[in-house]
This record gives C-alpha cells, structure tokens and sequence, in this order.
C-alpha cells in the first residue's frame, strides 16, 4: 500500500447503482452484469488501448450505504456521451492496494484486506467516501485506489 496523488481523469462507461449488502447476496448484486455488458460492448472496449476501471462515485454515507459503479475507461475528454455515462475521477490523495491473481477472486480478496484495513482501530487513515477505483492493468493485475481525507 502507499499513498499517491491523483489527478483529476475523464471517464467513459456504463454506470448503476448498487450498494454492498446487494453485492454480496447469494443471488448476486449488479457489479458482474455490468462488467459482462462492458465486454459485449465493443464501442467501450474498442475505445482506447488503455487500462479498464471500475469507479465507485456518488456514495450515499459509508460502506453500508447506496453508491454509483462505473465500468469504463478512462478518455482525454469527453465531448459526447451517447447512451455512455461520462465522469471525472476525483483530484486528491489515495491510499493504492494491489493485487496480482486470478479474477474476480484476486479483487474480491483485496477489497477484503482494503475493509479490514480502515476497520482497525489503529488505521491511521480516513476513507472519504468520494470517489475510489480498480484499475485493471492486465487480465491478472488490480490497483484499487481508495480516496483518502
């Protein structure tokens, strides 16, 4: 883990809206339905030979509460959206985790250590429930980037 500074980045991709207790449920939430009409999509994957994220925005409260998914890219502007949601990555500072291994298993187990991490008493970081992100280098490769107060 280390802390980084982003800056602000557009991004081009399909959206929901979901929240974790839906994600987990043994019937599954909306995260993986819309990762697989992201690869059928060849508008989105044919876009940019660039790395392919998933943007949690828009957060209700906390961990507990509704957020905004965005599956996407990430572009040099965005000028027309069409049936795509456009966003901007949120500037500020990051906490960055990473991953190697096989998906989805190897970003489920992350985000695992990401939520014990800021449940300990002792972590010396405050999520700020802006803005956080995977950025999926390769087929067996994560960054989840976890906005920091």
């Amino acid at each position: 883990m280390e802390q980084v500074f982003m800056a602000a980045q557009p991004m081009l991709g399909l959206s929901t809206r979901t929240n974790n207790s839906a994600e987990m449920a043994a019937e599954g939430g909306k995260i993986a339905a819309l990762w697989q009409t992201f690869f059928e999509s060849s508008q989105l994957t044919a876009m940019l030979d660039s790395p392919m994220y998933g943007v949690y925005y828009d957060y209700e409260s906390d961990m507990t509460g509704d957020y905004s998914v965005l599956v996407g890219k990430s572009v040099e502007s965005v000028s027309e959206t069409g049936t795509f949601t456009a966003l901007q990555l949120r500037e500020g500072n990051y906490l960055k985790f990473s991953a190697q291994g096989e998906m989805p298993h190897c970003v489920v187990d992350l985000w695992g250590q990401i939520w014990r991490y800021f449940s300990a008493p002792d972590c010396p970081h405050q999520r700020d429930y802006q803005t956080d992100f995977e950025v999926y280098r390769s087929a067996d490769k994560v960054e989840i980037y976890i906005g920091i107060v």
